[in-house]
């Protein structure tokens, strides 16, 4: 059955705190019928989140004939179920909507949402569940497959993107190549993945090598980053997924204009010409590295500043 889905960012519909809901509407534009927040009913998705086209904004789940999917569009630090959204879920469920989830705090685990799916005979898929138990080994990785990572100097900073499109590029250009999930929009965008942030720490290196196993009879592997290294919130993340995958190359990437980590000015974020070595240096513990290109993140600038910053960061790095 073709998936329809209404994707909820009610309360969260910014560039940030809805990038699930972007990078969907981005590459799974097909599967997306409308967006749901209340307060901007009216709206197309292109309006208020620079993409998606014409797919409307809507504040009611019965405004959309067809739809049989919610998606939780929105992935918060910690990854709480919001509570003004509990009972648009229960509604959902009640229509016959499968619901899609990528927070930490797993839809089967809730009593009365995973009693309401089994009456109703739903599905509640939590995008970011796992069952990765085993420490990493450094074995049965081929060499003939080169291994990237997408890292950036912040989190939310469009690793994911990026990881995408250097695929797709690679493609284009008649490579073999396969874009890696890591994250929970990742595994919704490619269909498969992990997401590593929610496997206990002394597994994450071991599920990053999983992954890599999983795809290495491709020549080319582009691995979606996770968190920064330089993050006192998600660093350990960014580490087991750094040693856990091994990779040969790693494209370093900023967000333009974003000054401070979490925004709070007294956690500036790192320049990259201070992040490379330390990244570097990292994985070289694990598997020879160096860095080999660079991304920017200028969704709040022009196409010239953004072109700028790129000239600007090639000269200095």
């Amino acid at each position: 059955m073709l998936r329809r889905m209404i994707i909820l960012t009610e309360g969260f519909t910014g560039a940030r705190s809805a990038k699930t809901a972007i990078c969907t509407l981005r590459y799974r534009p097909e599967e997306v019928v409308a967006l749901f927040d209340r307060e901007l009913v009216g709206r197309s998705t292109q309006d208020v989140l620079g993409v998606g086209g014409d797919i409307p904004v809507v504040g009611s789940l019965n405004a959309v004939p067809g739809a049989n999917t919610l998606l939780l569009g929105t992935s918060p630090a910690g990854g709480h179920l919001p509570s003004r959204w509990r009972p648009i879920i229960l509604e959902a469920i009640g229509r016959g909507f499968d619901v899609v989830s990528g927070l930490h705090e797993l839809l089967r685990c809730d009593p009365e949402l995973s009693e309401a799916a089994a009456k109703r005979g739903v599905r509640l898929i939590d995008l970011r569940d796992s069952d990765e138990h085993e420490v990493a080994t450094r074995e049965g990785i081929r060499d003939g497959c080169l291994r990237i990572l997408t890292m950036a100097n912040a989190s939310s900073s469009g690793k994911m993107v990026a990881s995408v499109e250097v695929t797709k590029g690679l493609k284009r250009a008649g490579v073999d190549a396969q874009f890696v999930a890591t994250g929970q929009t990742g595994v919704l965008v490619a269909g498969e993945g992990c997401a590593l942030d929610r496997v206990i720490s002394d597994f994450v290196s071991g599920a990053a090598e999983n992954l890599v196993r999983a795809n290495q009879h491709h020549d080319v592997i582009v691995v979606e980053g996770q968190g920064d290294l330089t993050d006192f919130r998600f660093s350990s993340v960014t580490l087991g997924l750094l040693h856990g995958c091994q990779p040969d190359g790693i494209i370093l990437g900023c967000e333009m204009g974003r000054d401070f980590i979490a925004d709070r000015p007294d956690c500036p974020t790192t320049p990259l010409e201070r992040l490379r070595p330390f990244a570097e240096m990292a994985a070289n513990f694990v598997h020879p590295c160096k860095s080999i290109g660079v991304f920017v993140n200028g969704r709040s600038f022009s196409d010239e500043e953004v072109a700028a910053e790129c000239e600007r960061l090639e000269t200095l790095l």
